[in-house]
Parts: C-alpha cells; sequence; structure tokens
C-alpha cells in the first residue's frame, strides 16, 4: 500500500508540473501587446487650398500742391476713408514640423470688394467726386506656430502688396477735369491664426490679419492739367476661414 502511495503522488507532482511548464509556456508565446497610441499628426509637408472672409481697407489721399487747381481741394488737404467688403482667394505653402513648434513659408492672392467716394461740396453738392478702390491684396510671409496634436496655433509676418485705384470727377467751376491712375502698393503684414487637422490631409482654421502700405504719387489728369496726390491705403485688415489640402508627409506614431 505505501509503494502505491508513494506511485500516486509522483504521478500527481509530474502532471502538475508539466501543466505549469505548458502555462508558463503559453504566457511567453501570448505576451499582451502593448496599447495601440494614435498616430500625431504630422504638420510637414506642402499645402494648398483657399479662404474667405471680410477685409476693412482704411483710404487715405492728400493734395501734394503740384498741378492745376481742379478738384477743390487746396495743397494739404485731403481725406481718409474707410470701407470693408468680401474677400477670398487661395494660399499656397509649406510647413516643415520640430516636436511640437512648426515652421513654415506661405503666399496668398486675394480679391476684394473694397471701395469708396467722397463729394467734395465746395462749389455746390455736385461740384467732384473722389473715388478709390482696392481689388486685390498678395502676401509672402513666414509662419511660426506651436502644435497640440491636430491644432496648430501660430503667427505670421512679412511682405503685403495691393492694387489701389484713385479717381476724380470735377464737373463744376472754372477749372475742370477727370482722370485716375492705378498703383501697386508695398508694405508689411502681420497677423495670427488657428488651424485644425481634420484628417491627415485636410486642415481648416480661423485667421486676422493687418497690413499696412506706404504711400505714392498719383496723376490724376484733366482738361487743366495734372491733379496730384499722395496716396496709399492706410492700413488693409482682414479676417477669414481658410480649409487646405497638405500633401503626405512621413507619418510619426507613438507607443
Amino acid at each position: 500500500m505505501r509503494n502505491k502511495l508513494i506511485a500516486a503522488f509522483a504521478c500527481t507532482t509530474a502532471l502538475v508540473s508539466t501543466g505549469a511548464a505548458s502555462a508558463a509556456d503559453l504566457g511567453a508565446r501570448y505576451t499582451k501587446a502593448p496599447a495601440y497610441v494614435e498616430p500625431l499628426f504630422n504638420w510637414t509637408g506642402f499645402y494648398v487650398g483657399g479662404h474667405i472672409g471680410g477685409a476693412w481697407t482704411n483710404q487715405q489721399f492728400i493734395n501734394n500742391g503740384t498741378g492745376a487747381a481742379f478738384g477743390d481741394l487746396l495743397p494739404g488737404e485731403g481725406y481718409r476713408q474707410r470701407n470693408a467688403g468680401v474677400m477670398g482667394g487661395a494660399q499656397i505653402g509649406y510647413n516643415w514640423q520640430a516636436n511640437n513648434y512648426v515652421f513654415g513659408v506661405e503666399g496668398t492672392i486675394s480679391g476684394l470688394d473694397n471701395k469708396g467716394s467722397f463729394t467734395n461740396t465746395v462749389f455746390g453738392a455736385a461740384d467732384d467726386v473722389f473715388s478709390w478702390r482696392t481689388n486685390v491684396l498678395a502676401t509672402v510671409v513666414g509662419r511660426a506656430g506651436f502644435a497640440v496634436q491636430n491644432n496648430l496655433f501660430y503667427i505670421k509676418g512679412g511682405y503685403a502688396g495691393a492694387n489701389n485705384r484713385l479717381s476724380v470727377a470735377d464737373t463744376v467751376g472754372v477749372a475742370t477735369g477727370s482722370g485716375g491712375q492705378t498703383h501697386w502698393a508695398n508694405g508689411w503684414t502681420v497677423g495670427a491664426g488657428w488651424e485644425y487637422g481634420v484628417t491627415r490631409n485636410w486642415i481648416v482654421g480661423l485667421e486676422y490679419n493687418y497690413a499696412a502700405f506706404t504711400s505714392q504719387t498719383y496723376q490724376l489728369g484733366g482738361t487743366s492739367g495734372n491733379y496730384t496726390f499722395d496716396a496709399k491705403p492706410r492700413d488693409i485688415q482682414w479676417a477669414v476661414v481658410r480649409a487646405s489640402y497638405k500633401f503626405d508627409a512621413p507619418t510619426i506614431a507613438r507607443y
């Protein structure tokens, strides 16, 4: 009997050892993989897109004292007028991301509907009418931002240029005439914005910008000669919504 009990105990011990070894083997072969973490949004790459919103132009022109007297503003006299309109256009650029910091360059071209008029009533209610129009705006800027996953908060600054026209029609009085001239005004711009990566390729955002420009001489020809002004878009401000398509860049993943 004693021998039988010893044999049974030995058999049980062997079975337990075999089961433990099998379990250890299974554990080695079926170790749980680490949890997958969603890839970080990668802002690096070229992008193209469009924008639409509103723009406000503060136009200024002053008689610089050269030329004929039609228009009935004395040297040093002039006016400033602000008006707003719809704007829209396209952007193209490139971003480069280092950790959470994003740097880039961007160019934009926009069409504006900013215009206004002013009636000078020195010699009557319908004396002379000045009018202006700013209809094209272009920028070339550098951008710097901070990315938080799919969100990018950025500032920008650089060159701005605008197509600006000034004209006058004077039909009352001895000295009459009409004429106009268009110039490309050069200046600078600063702005800030927020963008969100909806997918790895599509980006939407909001942006605000301010630009100021240098003055130029406008010769407004008439029957009495030239009527000369120093004029400029004193400043242009605009706010837009943006949508861009970013071309693929290598995916940044983490575990």
